[in-house]
């Protein structure tokens, strides 16, 4: 097991907590790269987050599954090549996900075995730092998904678990499961949060996280593009690549929430 990288601004604790932690307090999250920008620019941003101190990047078996032609792995493929012909993965924080869609037995102890093992061959690496519950597919029972997270932990294979999009009931159920087993816990997380959408992890889930000494990674920290400043008006977002319905609904949201548009608007 590697140790830890030191994180030099936090004065009070010279090193990390948590394993999947390093470099500056930023993760890079990879799911534009083979969508919303090729190859070639991928590996330069890669490159750029690099060279000012990046070392964590977040990544998922599923990325870019929902562009037509694409089957996922696509965002995995590109980082593996960039971590192996920069010659970089010692240095590097690496989480990927497996179950995007939460679909029945996405987390059957089978499924993630084999999803585990196809993103280490893309990721060109034999262990990832963080692995990820993607999403509670709410039909495999708790102790099956608690067991093969252990496995991969046990293994090597994963250095750190972690859940993204849990409830705070479903993330309290899991962990008193792998306590009671005596194995090892989720003991990361990524929840939606950003300044325009924090009720989902403040409250219920942020203390269970503070009791829990859990990492929280939040995903949206940006509000998907929101809060820089390039969406003031619903109409900016049509026809982007980004404007299905989901993300959609959650920005025209953000647009009322602070005041630019109706909530009603259409």
């Amino acid at each position: 097991m590697a140790d830890t990288i030191p994180v030099s601004d936090l004065k009070d604790s010279p090193r990390c907590e948590h394993p999947c932690l390093g470099g500056i307090r930023l993760v890079l999250g990879g799911n534009v790269f083979g969508w919303t920008i090729d190859r070639d620019r991928s590996l330069a941003v890669l490159d750029a987050f690099y060279e000012a101190g990046g070392r964590m990047i977040d990544t998922a078996d599923g990325y870019s599954n929902w562009v037509p032609g694409h089957v996922g792995g696509e965002s995995e493929t590109i980082i593996g090549e960039w971590l192996k012909t920069r010659g970089v993965r010692s240095e590097m924080r690496i989480a990927t996900k497996t179950g995007q869609g939460g679909a029945p037995g996405m987390l059957a102890p089978g499924t993630v075995r084999t999803a585990l093992e196809a993103s280490l061959q893309r990721l060109c690496t034999d262990y990832v730092d963080l692995y990820y519950a993607h999403r509670d597919d709410g039909t495999t029972p708790l102790d099956e998904v608690a067991e093969v997270y252990d496995g991969a932990f046990r293994s090597g294979h994963a250095r750190e678990l972690g859940a993204s999009n849990y409830s705070p009931a479903r993330l309290s159920a899991i962990l008193t499961v792998a306590d009671e087993r005596g194995l090892h816990p989720f003991t990361a997380l990524q929840p939606l949060y950003n300044l325009v959408a924090r009720t989902q992890f403040e409250g219920e889930l942020q203390d269970l996280c503070l009791r829990r000494g859990i990492a929280a990674l939040p995903y949206y920290g940006l509000a998907a593009g929101f809060l820089t400043g390039k969406y003031t008006e619903a109409r900016q977002w049509a026809g982007s690549a980004r404007s299905h319905a989901a993300r959609r609904g959650r920005r025209r949201q953000w647009l009322a929430d602070t005041g630019h548009i109706e909530p009603d608007c259409r």
